[in-house]
């Protein structure tokens, strides 16, 4: 059974930082990009950043350039999401995803596993 598991969200102040992981099973990372998209209340799901599978490419949304990190440890099956400056609209749930090819999509259908998601609080 295939699983993609995050764990790191929580509650942080504006400002600060959270590293969000993501941990697959019944998955081989080998030859798949990974992303992250969150969800806000009363919003649609939504791009934050993709990484090939080599690590090679990435790519962001623009609302979290310059703030945010995708990294992965293929020999570990882990994705990871480093969030700095945090701001209370970056408030949503995180999700973690998986796509069947090695290169990168900043689009959720492009995208075939999916965590069940971490919850991150911003407060001002």
């Amino acid at each position: 059974q295939v699983q993609l598991v995050e764990s790191g969200g929580g509650l942080v102040q504006a400002g600060g930082s959270l590293r969000l992981s993501c941990a697959g099973s019944g998955l081989t990372f080998r030859n798949r990009a990974m992303g992250w998209f969150r969800q806000a209340p009363g919003k649609e799901r939504a791009f934050v950043a993709t990484i090939s599978w080599t690590g090679g490419s990435t790519a962001y949304a623009d609302s979290v350039k310059g703030r945010f990190t995708i990294s992965r440890d293929n020999v570990k099956n882990t994705a990871y999401l480093q969030m700095d400056s945090l701001k209370p609209e970056d408030t949503a749930v995180y999700y973690c995803a998986a796509r069947l090819v090695p290169i990168i999509s900043t689009v959720r259908v492009g995208y075939n596993y999916w965590g069940q998601g971490t919850q991150v609080t911003i407060s001002s």
